[in-house]
């Protein structure tokens, strides 16, 4: 095969507002098993469209086009929902159906009109066949259906015997379905339960630490402990994968999932809400059923932090790293690591697995041994039987694995942050879809993964993990104080570890798209991506075990505090990791950098409300103001109706004047949590000036 010479390419044709981005695409040509040495190559140019307007992006989708990039098509099918609804390209999509022939008039007479037609009609009903079969969610309009019902109609006359009629039928059938089983749940009178651990939960009337068996309530039946290690584990996997297989990736960006906390968004992301749900389900059980009565000796609530331990290293060998994630935060929170007497009875060996396991999630150079050892998971491949021909797929891949869904949130909510939706001339960024499309298809793949998943439901673990005890944060860490006096706690607790800045981590993402390979793992370890905290001193290496007789040095992740009320007697433990349910943006502890992230709320009824800005050295004030009112979706033009501060520890505000730039005039030592006031507004606070 002839090689493409060094001056060849290809020639795409450009329309105006459409910016095009040229990359090479290499073919691999296998030749006989015998000569597998030698293989000859053809580059070939992939025309990628980086920027454009929805009516080009639509035509993009049917272009038919050989050099078109070929993640496009899925790229634009699983981000479009975050700028344009699906009723919008549908109706940019779906031609108008042909005018009925005059009577007399043979068909033959139209094929030469026909031609280019039924090209064009091909290359739609193979974009809804992928669109149907890969989000039918998109679909979903209760109670008519709308968009699907246009669909059904293209097809009815387009290609009416094709697998994508079918399809659409069969969707229309499980909406109508799902609506009748929903409609039947709601007309049955029974009672149903409520959230897990509802039951157990102390009654607001009840003092600050009182538990259930001190009013002598006790749970029926037996506890969730009382289970084996393998059961409590499979258990957690089933419901885990179930859950994790029904995400909606669309639900996953961070334009989606930002706006969860807005006023009448209770029923955003739907099944992201769902993971959180029993992500702090579980983390709810280890605090339960740890802390138990207050009554407990040291030695036997150590049992318990042993069995939890070794429910997460059986969740680790089940590769469920969310139900691993949620065990080890519990573990590492303030309520349960304040028990110095409780840790100091575990023995050496299960302490030894608690620092192994914590070191997966250890956020160090962005969580890179959590995202490293994900990746070696997935490519860990069956065992290959001896008649599989060499190079093909293996015959069974090991099931899983579940992953953290938080840190896929993270990275998508990074992305929004950091690119804008978008560019000069009203184009649409379409280069932010494809970096977050590449996010999304991993989440697609490790679901697939999902459903080799060979697990059987056990009714009564399921039922005792309902019924544990739940309490609430403040509860928890009343309990503790209860279990473990304040002047009984380590007064030698390792420190809080050191955040690793946001900024730093855009930064890495950012020049990893630039400069390295598309297979580069996130937080290159060569670049310095870790910063301290204002007043917090570096921590120093570890080198060997710490005696049993002190909570463990967890090197854990470090996730957003709960407003547990903190005293002096804990210098050190960890906040409650409830890490996916309001991700935090952590501190810049240095200046030097170009750029960082910024939180902006607004001062008004929902003022605790933030928006993650990527603030860079070039930023006035008018600028940050108009992009915070921006995020906040706020119908308001004139930027110059609002003051930026700074929110200072203290109770106190930077005031930034009008025409200052901000990178500079802010606080470095202070977090960048931020607040625009209406010029005039009136609140009871000490505002610092900037001279």
């Amino acid at each position: 095969m002839r090689k493409a010479g060094p001056g060849e390419r290809a020639v795409a044709e450009r329309d105006p507002g459409t910016q095009l981005d040229g990359r090479a695409r290499v073919s691999q040509v296998p030749r006989p098993a015998a000569c597998d040495a030698f293989l000859h190559y053809r580059t070939s140019k992939v025309r990628a469209l980086r920027a454009a307007r929805l009516e080009r992006l639509v035509r993009e989708l049917v272009s038919g086009d050989r050099a078109q990039d070929p993640g496009f098509v899925p790229a634009f099918l699983a981000t479009h929902r975050a700028f344009v609804p699906t009723a919008r390209v549908l109706a940019l999509l779906l031609p108008p159906p042909p005018p009925p022939l005059p009577p007399g008039v043979e068909i033959k007479k139209t094929e030469g009109r026909d031609l280019s037609f039924n090209q064009n009609l091909r290359a739609v009903v193979s974009v809804l066949g992928s669109w149907l079969r890969d989000h039918p969610q998109d679909f979903r309009d209760p109670p008519a259906h709308s968009d699907l019902s246009s669909v059904r109609t293209f097809l009815g006359w387009a290609a009416p015997l094709g697998a994508e009629a079918r399809e659409a039928e069969k969707l229309l059938g499980q909406f109508l379905e799902e609506a009748e089983h929903a409609q039947e749940e709601e007309a049955q009178p029974q009672a149903r339960a409520g959230p897990p651990g509802a039951a157990q939960t102390p009654c607001a009337g009840c003092p600050e630490g009182c538990s259930q068996e001190e009013e002598g309530l006790v749970q029926e039946g037996p506890e969730l402990l009382d289970f084996g290690v393998d059961e409590v584990a499979e258990q957690l996997t089933l419901l885990d994968v179930e859950l994790f297989s029904r995400v909606r990736p669309c639900e996953c960006l961070g334009s989606v999932w930002s706006q969860r906390d807005r006023p009448g968004a209770a029923g955003v992301a739907p099944t992201v809400r769902a993971t959180v749900t029993q992500f702090n389900t579980v983390t709810g059980c280890v605090l339960g059923s740890v802390l138990g009565p207050p009554g407990l000796a040291a030695p036997q609530r150590a049992q318990r932090l042993e069995k939890w331990i070794r429910i997460a290293q059986r969740c680790r060998e089940l590769r469920n790293f969310s139900s691993l994630r949620a065990i080890l935060s519990a573990l590492q929170s303030n309520p349960i690591y304040r028990l110095k007497r409780s840790w100091g009875a575990v023995s050496r060996e299960p302490l030894s697995t608690f620092r192994k396991l914590s070191q997966i999630f250890s956020d160090e150079n962005n969580h890179l041994s959590c995202r490293e050892i994900l990746s070696q998971e997935e490519a860990t491949e069956g065992p290959q039987e001896e008649d599989t021909p060499l190079g093909s797929l293996p015959s069974k891949l090991p099931p899983g694995p579940v992953p953290y869904l938080g840190t896929f949130l993270t990275d998508l909510i990074m992305l929004d942050t950091a690119l804008p939706d978008m560019l000069e001339g009203d184009l649409i960024n379409f280069e932010k879809r494809r970096k977050e499309w590449e996010i999304l298809a991993r989440i697609q793949q490790l679901q697939r993964r999902c459903r080799s998943y060979c697990l059987s439901p056990h009714p009564p673990v399921l039922a005792a993990l309902r019924a544990q005890r739940q309490l609430s944060e403040e509860q928890s860490y009343h309990v503790s104080r209860v279990i473990e006096p304040p002047a009984a706690s380590c007064p030698s607790s390792p420190r809080v570890r050191r955040r690793i800045s946001l900024t730093k981590r855009l930064s890495a993402k950012l020049s990893r798209e630039k400069g390295s390979s598309p297979g580069g793992s996130p937080g290159d370890p060569s670049s310095p991506t870790s910063s301290l905290s204002p007043g917090s001193p570096p921590s120093s290496p570890r080198s060997k075990d710490p005696p049993p007789g002190s909570p463990p040095a967890s090197p854990g992740p470090q996730v957003p505090s709960t407003k547990l009320p903190l005293s002096p007697d804990l210098p050190g433990p960890r906040p409650l990791a409830l890490s996916l349910s309001g991700p935090c943006i952590p501190l810049l502890g240095q200046q030097g950098s170009e750029a960082r992230v910024i939180r902006v709320s607004i001062d008004n009824d929902h003022g605790n409300l933030y928006r993650s800005i990527l603030l860079t050295s070039q930023d006035k004030a008018p600028s940050v103001v108009q992009r915070a009112l921006q995020k906040h979706n706020v119908a308001q033009p004139w930027a110059h109706d609002y003051q930026l501060f700074q929110v200072l520890p203290g109770d106190r505000e930077l005031l930034i004047p009008d025409n200052a730039n901000v990178f500079y005039a802010m606080s470095p030592a202070a977090p960048g949590d931020f607040m625009l006031r209406r010029k005039g507004g009136a609140r009871h606070t000490n505002s610092v000036s900037p001279t």
